[in-house]
Order: structure tokens, then C-alpha cells, then sequence
């Protein structure tokens, strides 16, 4: 049987079974645990509430932005944990073409798209499909079913993501979508906001990065790629060797909060998976290293973010995490030299993510 048609069964099966989930409608919060290694989740956006690591010490921290309630998260406008789509990034003009149809699209940026719309994937109730919160596999997994139509986009589409653990500190999301009538695009993201030194430790403007892009995708004014595919040799766009971030961001051009922009992951074209970023705090000793197969990723510095109160009232500030947000390229509809991210009925959409975590003492 083909990878295919697996994964269609599993689909069926799964619709099938939402029936008999008692929870699949209600708003919840879901841990899963791996001895002093835990996450929660929620599936208001199959947001991800807080990751709880030792540093080098072995003390506890949660180092991912969030807040205390799901109340809070649908007031939320910064996408904090959420999976974003049924596109992430935008979609210049909230318009693209797609086999000869022109296709208007929910405008919540100016003219242009961000992460879905108005009511993308961030915004609905996700259905609880399994859920495993110990053992030697702990792992979750939800479901939406986006409608034709949707947001202006094309066709029904169902969606799955699971988050799982693993030992040595490992986190795994594993992000799925099938077309079931029309040809569409997809591109998903998980847009959880780090700081390894704790989401109360203040800025991640002395963290090291490193990312594994020689290349960028530039943007004009309203942050929409122009086409181009640039190198970033000699700018503050290279992340190529570590470096501390807040080095570089002061070198980044007036009027700049900070970064915004996808980098074009070396080996884009390939479907396997690649090394992203490795993002150090020295501080908690606390090492994270990111790998995926998308083309992609959105290095985002929380620019934006001004007196967000945040998870036992800390005012979250600009600067206070930076998100990793692996994906196609921005606005991939209207640019043919981009790698395509249309899902028809009988090509499904595969996305991998893998987070290790570790520790190190200088």
C-alpha cells in the first residue's frame, strides 16, 4: 500500500473516530510528561502552552511565552504557540491564482494575508484525537477540517499535527494536511515564542544563533518578498557561524525592530530533513537545535510584542523570545521560482519538525 494511501486510511479512521471523543469540542489543556521533561498543549489553535527543561543546574523552567488561560489565548494577537495557516506568513494583495481561478483572500494585514486570515487554524477548536500524557511515548494528536471556501481559499482541507517527547529532551511535531476536492495551498507553522533562559528571564538579545541558510528571501515595505533569492554574506542576515543576536540586530537598517524575514535553508529543494538553527543561552547553559524538512524559516525576534501580560502576570516586551517558524516561502502563491506549495486530493502535505534540547557549562 502506498505512503498515500496510509494516510488516507488514517484519515478516515480518524474522522470515524471523533465521534466517540468525548473532548473533541471542548476547550482543554493537555500535558505530556517524559520524567522532568513535560509540555501542555491546548487545542484552542494546537497551541503550545509551556515547555518545562532543566538548565545546566537542573533546575525547572518554561521557556516558551504563553499565558494562564485559554481565555487569554483567544484574545491573543501575537499567534503565541499556535499552529498558523491554512498558509503561514503572508500572501501579498490577499490574492493568488490557481489553475486559471483567481482567489481572494481574507485581508487581516493592510491588503495583504497573514497566517490565514482573520479566523486562520490559530483560532478554532482543534479536535483531540489521542492523547497520551506518560509512558514511553507520550504524544498528542488534533485535528480541524477547514471548509471550502475557508478564509477565500479553495476546497476542503483536514489538517492533523502531534506533538510527542522522546528521550534525551527531544520534542517532535509532525504536522499533516490532505486536500479532499480541490487543489489548494498549504503551508503550516508552529509559531511558539523561546527564551531558553526562561519565559521570565527577560530578552534573547544575548542568546547565540546559528542558522543554516546562506540565503534569504527579501521584502519591500509591507514585509512581501519581492522574488529575489539573496545571500547573506557580509550583512547582519548571517547566522551561517553563531553569533549573538543583539551583535547583529544593531547592524540591521534603520527603522528596523528587529528581524523578520524567512531564510532559504540550505539543501531547500529536498524534501528531507535539514538542520535549521541552534539557539544557546549561556546564562541557563540551555542548547536548543532545531531540524525539519520544509524549505524554510521564519527567524521572527518578537519585535511587536509591548506590555503583554503573560503566564503569573510578567509583562512580556519586545524582544522577549524569538520564534523559528519553519514553513514554505512567504507568499510561494505568486511567485513561480519559489518551491510550490499547493496540496492536491492525491499529494498530501507532510511537515516535520524536531526539537533537542540539552545543556551545556563554558
Amino acid at each position: 500500500m502506498s505512503k498515500i494511501s496510509i494516510f488516507f486510511c488514517f484519515i478516515i479512521l480518524a474522522l470515524g473516530n471523533l465521534a466517540h471523543v468525548s473532548s473533541a469540542h471542548k476547550l482543554g489543556i493537555y500535558e505530556l510528561k517524559k520524567d522532568d521533561f513535560s509540555i501542555k498543549v491546548t487545542n484552542y489553535g494546537a497551541r503550545i502552552v509551556s515547555v518545562i527543561l532543566p538548565d545546566k543546574n537542573g533546575k525547572l523552567a518554561d521557556v516558551v511565552l504563553g499565558y494562564d488561560t485559554i481565555k487569554d489565548y483567544m484574545n491573543d494577537t501575537s499567534y503565541i504557540g499556535a499552529i498558523v495557516g491554512r498558509v503561514a506568513n503572508r500572501i501579498g494583495g490577499a490574492e493568488f491564482t490557481l489553475n486559471g481561478t483567481h482567489y481572494e483572500l481574507d485581508a487581516n494585514e493592510g491588503t495583504s494575508m497573514l497566517h490565514g486570515g482573520k479566523k486562520g487554524f490559530s483560532q478554532v477548536t482543534w479536535k483531540v484525537i489521542k492523547h497520551e500524557k506518560k509512558g514511553p511515548s507520550p504524544h498528542i494528536t488534533l485535528s480541524y477540517h477547514s471548509a471550502d471556501g475557508e478564509e477565500g481559499f479553495p476546497g476542503a482541507v483536514v489538517v492533523f499535527v502531534t506533538y510527542a517527547l522522546s528521550k534525551p529532551y527531544k520534542l517532535s511535531i509532525t504536522m499533516k494536511a490532505k486536500a479532499l476536492n480541490k487543489a489548494t495551498p498549504v503551508s503550516l507553522a508552529q509559531h511558539s515564542y523561546w527564551n531558553l533562559g526562561g519565559h521570565d528571564s527577560g530578552d534573547i538579545l544575548s542568546d547565540e544563533l546559528q542558522i543554516f541558510a546562506s540565503h534569504i528571501t527579501p521584502v519591500d515595505k509591507k514585509l512581501i518578498p519581492n522574488g529575489e533569492i539573496v545571500s547573506v554574506k557580509k550583512t547582519p542576515y548571517d547566522f551561517l557561524s553563531p553569533h549573538v543576536i543583539k551583535n547583529l540586530i544593531k547592524e540591521l537598517p534603520n527603522g528596523s525592530k528587529g528581524y523578520d524575514i524567512n531564510y532559504v535553508l540550505n539543501g531547500y529543494k529536498t524534501k528531507k530533513m535539514k538542520p535549521v538553527a541552534v539557539v544557546y543561552n549561556k546564562k541557563s547553559g540551555r542548547v536548543m537545535k532545531l531540524s525539519a524538512n520544509a524549505p524554510g524559516v521564519q527567524l521572527y525576534t518578537g519585535n511587536y510584542i509591548n506590555d503583554v501580560k503573560g503566564k503569573g502576570g510578567y509583562v512580556y516586551q519586545a524582544h522577549a523570545a524569538l520564534c523559528l517558524e519553519t514553513q514554505g516561502f512567504p507568499d510561494s502563491v505568486n511567485h513561480r521560482n519559489f518551491p510550490s506549495q499547493i496540496v492536491t486530493p492525491g499529494k498530501p502535505y507532510e511537515h516535520f519538525m524536531l526539537f533537542k534540547f540539552s545543556t551545556k557549562k563554558d
